[in-house]
């Protein structure tokens, strides 16, 4: 039976010994060992009843195992929902009761805390830890190294994305089989990638960029991967001569730049270097050319749409762009209140269409009609112009959207759990320019009559409620926000005053 997602990514690997995985420390995986385990990991997920069209939710570390778990949903049929390991308990309850996860699977450290959820939710609970330990791959252990994969179709979905909104409730984006394929065949071809390319991975596997473009990509060109747990710039400086492409976010190449170790020397069988999740600044750019020769390639995706947008390979890389649309991928800058499409170089919301394009939000039929034209065009909120041959720039975003080294942040689900802790009457949350992370959150309370607002208590409470890279890295306190006459806060008022929190 096809399973055009696992037969396309994993499928025709499964009696190929070329290498896949090198982890620092460890023997090199190959691909038919790292298919026999996800075949295994199939057949433990069937046994605890997992079926097809079933959301498994994971919450775990950076590993082998982990993408094996991945190539086993896909072959069960059932549809991979991937979550932030930074999450706390309140967050992960909401994704879990959300998307009605028939299984859990978590680090063996967080079992405990989350084994309450399960037992709530109706979920099965399983561990897996970052050295390949836990109760699944026990289950696994002595299972068949074959599995025969459900049919499936380029229509039927394949993984849960949650990404927040303005409102503060997550929205999970349902993306196909053939959304995730799509992008992996254009980028594969577009980056000129192949068997013969090592990627050096330090991208977390629960995101857009290093699961369904990283990991897809090398799958499919049939390349291996450097896999390390995270960012380490002495990990990245060890294992940069042994790859030919790199993946990053700009925090990635702004840290590596300020290590004197990375020259030109060391990236001399480099051949790509690619950047997303977040604007890279224009110095970057030159200052990255002028140490290394190479040209960073920036592009631009979404959690909704995978990957958007292209510099070229060969061809003009400018600073300060995202590049051309995709082959297939149609784009167009609208008005954001007639919906109008405006011409080359005027300011506006960027539309796109499709075969990259999710299929909606799980529950949520009328988000989903609000964002997705029937016309097939994906409004992204986003704010850019295109030049008059095609190149996007991205000029801000008409949502209130913080990106913090490479992750989404979403004030409105910050503005809530500040304004419940002690004496705070209301609270402001924007993002300010930050030197490492692009963006860093700033916050600013407002007291409750009468009331002086303990910071103390106030970054306690954060600290339980929110994961890391959402938590402020500035809080102030202030009388009164600043609004206009309809009572709105004037975030670009507060945008304007705290510039220069982090640079200046």
């Amino acid at each position: 039976m096809p399973n055009l997602l696992y037969d396309t990514l994993f499928g025709r690997h499964t009696n190929s010994d070329a290498p896949f995985l090198f982890r620092p420390g460890t023997q090199e995986l190959t691909y038919r060992r790292f298919l026999a385990q996800s075949a295994q990991f199939a057949h433990a997920l069937e046994e605890v009843g997992v079926q097809k069209g079933d959301r498994v939710a994971v919450q775990i570390p950076k590993s082998a195992e982990a993408l094996a778990l991945y190539a086993a949903c896909a072959a069960k049929g059932a549809i991979f929902l991937p979550l932030n390991t930074a999450y706390t308990t309140s967050e992960v309850t909401y994704f879990v009761e959300d998307s009605g996860a028939t299984l859990l699977v978590v680090d063996p450290e967080r079992a405990e805390a989350l084994q309450p959820l399960a037992r709530s939710s109706g979920a099965q609970l399983l561990t897996l830890g970052a050295s390949g330990e836990g109760s699944l791959p026990a289950r696994a252990a002595d299972k068949p190294e074959q599995y025969q994969p459900v049919d499936r179709s380029a229509d039927d979905l394949a993984a849960f994305l949650y990404t927040s909104g303005t409102t503060g409730r997550s929205k999970g984006a349902m993306l196909t089989q053939g959304n995730l394929l799509s992008n992996a065949q254009t980028l594969v071809d577009l980056w000129r990638f192949s068997r013969d390319d090592v990627l050096l991975h330090a991208l977390p596997i629960f995101h857009t960029h290093g699961l369904f473009v990283a990991t897809n990509v090398m799958l499919l060109a049939g390349g291996a991967m450097i896999l390390l747990p995270g960012f380490d710039s002495d990990a990245m400086i060890r294992n940069l001569p042994n790859a030919t492409a790199m993946m990053g976010v700009p925090t990635f190449y702004t840290r590596l730049l300020d290590d004197p170790r990375f020259d030109r020397d060391l990236v001399a069988g480099m051949r790509l270097f690619v950047s997303g999740s977040a604007p890279l600044l224009s110095a970057t750019h030159e200052t990255f050319e002028a140490r290394t020769g190479h040209r960073i390639l920036e592009r631009y995706g979404m959690t909704e749409t995978n990957m958007n947008t292209s510099n070229p390979y060969d061809g003009d890389r400018r600073a300060g762009t995202v590049g051309l649309p995709l082959p297939e991928v149609e784009l167009q800058i609208c008005d954001p209140d007639t919906g109008a499409v405006l011409p080359s170089g005027a300011v506006g919301v960027i539309e796109v269409r499709g075969p990259n394009v999710f299929k909606g939000y799980w529950n949520m039929p009328e988000k989903t009609a609000e964002e997705l034209r029937d016309t097939g065009f994906f409004i992204t909120g986003d704010l850019g112009q295109l030049s008059d041959d095609g190149y996007l720039t991205i000029v801000g975003r008409s949502k209130d959207l913080i990106i913090s080294g490479g992750y989404n942040i979403y004030p409105k689900e910050v503005e809530q759990v500040l304004d419940r802790l002690p004496g705070v009457l209301e609270s402001a949350v924007i993002g300010a320019p930050h030197p490492d992370f692009g963006e860093g959150v700033v916050a600013v309370l407002v007291p409750k009559p009468g009331v002086e607002i303990d910071l103390d208590a106030i970054w306690a409470g954060l600290r339980d409620a929110l994961a890391k890279y959402k938590q402020p890295k500035v809080i102030e306190v202030t009388s009164a926000l600043p609004r206009n006459t309809m009572g709105k806060v004037q975030k670009n008022l507060l945008r304007a005053r705290f510039d220069g929190a982090f640079t200046g």
